[in-house]
């Protein structure tokens, strides 16, 4: 029985720092896409000012993230972080493909509830975008993990909801 496990974070896990807070064990083993979904964002979360990323069936989009290999102890933190036990997010097991065509089986995290229409993450009403820290830390997150600049550049475009208020997680994300 393998006492690893994967796990694909398309949000603010996509940073190192940002993970290894409950997860201390994450190490990061790839880059992948996720088909036939899109990132999207609904719920707020007052850990971040802002409404928090999610990952929604649609055909013929794709999500990048990065693939991390987690020890089998921190999947109950991975859960907490998550939202599981309050219903915010459940898990699920998805195949990645990675650049160089691999098939990775990987954990990851839908909220429970998902938006009824699709807008263009630039389009986001108010009460749908995200923070600017949880947008910056996406961004960031989604540079250290040499995602495609395309990619970085869609993300760029997310228009986030001028949140100036403190958030819950205090995350520097100045250049050490």
């Amino acid at each position: 029985m393998a006492s690893t496990f994967l796990y694909f974070a398309y949000g603010s896990n996509l940073l190192t720092k940002r993970i290894h807070f409950n997860n201390p064990t994450a190490v990061r083993k790839d880059i992948g896409r996720l088909k036939n979904y899109r990132l999207d964002f609904i719920t707020y979360t007052k850990r971040w000012g802002g409404a928090a990323a999610t990952i929604v069936p649609t055909e013929n989009c794709s999500v990048w993230g990065a693939v991390w290999e987690l020890d089998k102890c921190n999947l109950s933190t991975l859960d907490c972080q998550e939202g599981v036990m309050d219903n915010i997010y459940f898990p699920l097991i998805v195949n990645i493909e990675t650049p160089n065509g691999a098939i990775l089986e990987c954990r990851v995290y839908q909220q429970c509830n998902i938006p009824a229409n699709y807008i263009k993450p630039m389009f986001l009403p108010i009460e749908r975008r995200p923070s600017p820290l949880y947008l910056e830390t996406i961004i960031k997150g989604a540079q250290e993990s040499q995602l495609p600049d395309s990619y970085i550049q869609f993300l760029k475009m997310i228009s986030h909801n001028g949140f100036k208020g403190k958030c819950e997680i205090s995350l520097s994300l100045k250049e050490a």
